[in-house]
């Protein structure tokens, strides 16, 4: 499970996904967190173009998809521009394109789909996972000191391990499995964990919510594929895509469940595979994404 942490501690929506209006349709934003690899992180130009795509649409319209390309490396050091194109606006459905830019070149490409509400008779979904409640779980910070105390930790895993806690991410997270963060770890295709924003969002437009959640779903979310593989050392990774379809009302600003999967990986591509539950057993979001992973071709030995 997941909280914003840090002087990012207010809610997501109003700190990282907010958006500067330099004419109609056309945005700036800026970036508050970034990732140990020092390009901008996915979650966030995601989370930020729909915020530019929802801002061209009706109150009544809500996001049921989007569908997104990574086209380049994104650079901290500047603001990203977000352009939106109305590409079409119909009496149920309706559909906005943004191109995020820096340096004059589109980083992203991005597709969103709203509609109006509408009651249907047929309904089904999957059944959520038996989970400890959040309120069982350590966080991620606490299970990572866990590990670090173990004196005959590899030197590999306890630089792994100290890199992710000097991140400093603005979410906080309950994993359900801790083994996770262990050497010894089994290798599941599949991770489960907590997550909430921190700060208060409310019963505001649900948009601000999926623009949260779109933030939330990328974070770590390609790392599923390297769960079987964690013999090899990971020489880069990158997104390439990122899709999301969301399903019903839920407030980000509430704990849910992040249940990921990897079904497939090959020929330097993983795929991954998520779904957030709220804590009432709705499936409310459903994501997946694609990208590129690359490893040294000859598995290390684990020294415990």
């Amino acid at each position: 499970m997941a909280e914003a942490g840090g002087d990012l501690r207010g809610a997501l929506s109003d700190t990282v996904l907010s958006l500067e209006r330099l004419d109609t349709d056309l945005f700036r934003g800026r970036h508050h967190w970034v990732p140990a690899t020092r390009r901008l992180f996915g979650g966030q130009i995601v989370g930020q173009a729909l915020v530019a795509a929802a801002h061209a649409v009706s109150r009544d319209e809500q996001v049921h998809s989007l569908h997104c390309y990574f086209v380049r490396a994104g650079d901290p050091a500047v603001p990203v521009l977000y352009q939106v194109e109305r590409t079409r606006s119909g009496r149920s459905f309706s559909v906005r394109s943004v191109k995020a830019v820096q340096h004059g070149q589109p980083i992203l490409i991005c597709q969103a789909s709203f509609q109006r509400s509408q009651h249907s008779p047929l309904q089904h979904q999957f059944s959520m996972p038996a989970v400890p409640p959040p309120e069982e779980l350590l966080t991620q910070e606490e299970l990572i000191a866990r590990f670090l105390q173990n004196p005959n930790l590899a030197e590999k895993y306890r630089r792994r391990l100290n890199k992710i806690q000097a991140e400093n991410v603005p979410i906080d997270i309950k994993p359900v499995n801790p083994r996770i963060y262990s050497p010894r770890s089994s290798r599941s295709r599949s991770n489960s964990s907590g997550c909430e924003p921190a700060g208060y969002i409310g019963d505001a437009d649900m948009k601000a919510h999926c623009c949260v959640a779109a933030y939330i779903s990328d974070y770590a979310f390609l790392g599923t594929a390297l769960l079987p593989h964690r013999q090899y050392n990971v020489k880069f990774m990158v997104s390439l895509d990122h899709s999301m379809w969301f399903h019903a009302p839920f407030r980000a600003d509430h704990w849910m469940l992040y249940e990921c999967e990897s079904p497939w990986a090959g020929g330097c591509r993983g795929l991954v595979h998520g779904r957030l539950w709220r804590r009432d057993g709705v499936l409310a979001v459903t994501c997946a994404q694609e990208g590129v992973i690359r490893v040294e071709q000859k598995p290390t030995q684990s020294k415990l």
